[in-house]
C-alpha cells in the first residue's frame, strides 16, 4: 500500500533515477514506473521532464533560490559576510547534488539544447541563480553595504562559478575529496568580501604605522 502522495513518489523516484542513470536517460516511463504510478498520473502533477526536474532541484536539493530571494527581497538584515557565506555553502552543496544529476546531458548536445529550451520556456535555467545573487547583491549596493562602483554581476558569477568548480575540480587530486564545505564557503565569502565592500579610511589610517 502506497502511504506517501503521489506527487512525492514521483519527485523521490526522479530525483534517484537522475542521480543514478543520469536526467539524459531517466524518461517519464521509468520515473513514473518506480514511483508505482502510471505516465499519465505523472503528466497530470507535472507539465513535462523538465518541469519535473526543476521541481526536484527545487524541492529535493539545498534551496538557494529561495535565500537568494528572500534576502534580495530584505537587504540589510544580518551582516553581509554571513549572508555571503550562507549562500557559498548552500550554492556549494547545490551543484555538488545538481552535477550528477545533470552530467549526462552534456554527451548529448542535441538532447542538450531541447532541454535547454523547455527550460527557457519555464522561465528557468543554470544562470538564474547567477541572476538571484546579482540582485541580492545590487539591493545591498543600494542600502550601501556594498560598493558603488561594485560589479555586482561579476561578483555573482565569480562566487557561484566557485562553488560550481568545487563540485568536480577535485575528483582527481589524491585524495579525490572536496575542501570541506563550510571552511570554503567561509573563506570565499570573505575574499569576495574585501573586493566589494566599501573601504574604511579611518580604520584604514588607524592601521597604518606611525613614523
Amino acid at each position: 500500500m502506497q502511504t506517501k502522495p503521489a506527487r512525492v513518489r514521483i519527485l523521490d523516484a526522479a530525483h534517484e533515477l537522475m542521480l543514478t542513470i543520469g536526467l539524459a536517460r531517466a524518461t517519464t516511463k521509468e520515473i513514473a514506473r518506480a514511483a508505482g504510478c502510471s505516465e499519465a498520473a505523472l503528466y497530470k502533477h507535472f507539465d513535462s521532464k523538465e518541469d519535473l526536474f526543476v521541481r526536484v532541484l527545487a524541492e529535493r536539493l539545498p534551496r538557494l533560490t529561495p535565500l537568494l530571494s528572500s534576502l534580495a527581497a530584505e537587504p540589510g538584515q544580518g551582516t553581509l559576510e554571513d549572508n555571503l557565506t550562507e549562500i557559498a555553502r548552500q550554492a556549494a552543496l547545490f551543484y555538488e547534488q545538481s552535477f550528477p544529476i545533470a552530467a549526462s546531458l552534456y554527451a548529448e548536445q542535441q538532447l542538450k539544447r531541447r532541454h535547454d529550451d523547455a527550460l527557457r520556456k519555464i522561465g528557468s535555467g543554470p544562470h538564474r541563480p547567477i541572476e538571484g545573487l546579482d540582485a541580492y547583491l545590487r539591493a545591498e549596493q543600494a542600502a550601501g553595504r556594498v560598493r558603488a562602483d561594485a560589479d555586482t554581476f561579476a561578483a555573482a558569477s565569480l562566487l557561484l562559478g566557485a562553488c560550481a568548480q568545487r563540485a568536480f575540480a577535485y575528483d582527481a587530486t589524491p585524495d579525490g575529496a572536496r575542501p570541506p564545505v563550510d571552511a570554503f564557503a567561509t573563506r570565499l565569502a570573505r575574499t569576495l568580501l574585501a573586493g566589494i565592500t566599501p573601504h574604511n579610511p579611518v580604520a584604514e589610517d588607524a592601521d597604518r604605522p606611525r613614523p
